[in-house]
């Protein structure tokens, strides 16, 4: 019988990323000097601050001028005024609000504290923030051909970040964006063990994937955005992450 095995790798050695920078070329060069040989069906999950930090997806607050419904907002919460104006620049809609927190339907749709918008690992001075990635589908995608043409191999993408959920405590990873695999796996008419045929069952595995590469990531000085994942289900697939938003129609917690 031959074990069915999941193996995670973190490349070291990634530097400091800055606006402008070729992430595509940053991650060829962590693979080689890891060591690694990518295959077929491998996927990269990648964290969403290097990908925003290259891309430009940053905002000095100093620049920021906050409207009325930002300082408003910032008068509930206790935050910088200039900060409430970047959440409510990146939102849909502000969901919930409390002292010290802030919680948004990003402007892609995802529900997370403060629309994605971060202090953390920016590097570029006290006063800078990154936002999400402005089309994370997209970043994906280019990134997947980009490696796919230098390694030879089909591989997938997922662009992480880790979100707080309802009714749990603590935060997980959730894929913003995808390149090359389908996010959901469906068990629909599948037998379980004892031949009940599954009505319902549906797995987020692009979340999944996004969660298991987050305990290599880590959330403070690790360095490690860059996860190289092997032995997943992967079911070749052109879409993006979308599909793991639910239509707020049948949303029944909102």
């Amino acid at each position: 019988m031959r074990l069915r095995t999941l193996t995670a790798w973190a490349p070291e050695g990634c530097p400091d990323i800055r606006p402008g920078m070729d992430l595509s070329r940053v991650i060829l060069d962590l693979v080689r000097r890891n060591n690694l040989t990518p295959e077929d069906l491998d996927v990269f999950v990648i964290a969403h601050k290097v990908v925003s930090k290259s891309e430009g997806s940053v905002v000095n607050l100093d620049e920021v001028t906050p409207t009325s419904r930002g300082e408003a907002l910032a008068e509930e919460t206790g935050k910088d005024p200039r900060l409430c104006q970047v959440i409510l620049n990146e939102s849909r809609a502000i969901l919930r609000v409390r002292p010290g927190l802030i919680i948004a339907e990003h402007r892609l749709g995802f529900i997370c504290a403060n629309a994605g918008v971060d202090h953390s690992n920016v590097g570029l001075g006290p006063q800078w923030v990154a936002t999400l990635p402005a089309d994370p589908d997209r970043s994906a995608q280019a990134i997947r051909r980009a490696l796919e043409e230098a390694l030879g191999v089909r591989v997938a993408v997922i662009i992480n970040d880790s979100h707080g959920r309802a009714f749990r405590e603590g935060a997980v990873g959730v894929a913003l964006g995808s390149a090359g695999l389908a996010p959901l796996y469906s068990y629909i008419g599948k037998e379980d063990l004892y031949g009940y045929v599954l009505q319902t069952s549906v797995e987020a595995l692009a979340d999944e994937l996004a969660s298991a590469a987050s305990l290599l990531q880590g959330q403070a000085a690790e360095g490690t955005p860059v996860i190289l994942i092997r032995g997943a289900r992967v079911e070749i697939d052109a879409g993006g992450a979308k599909p793991l938003l639910r239509d707020p129609a049948r949303d029944l917690f909102r």
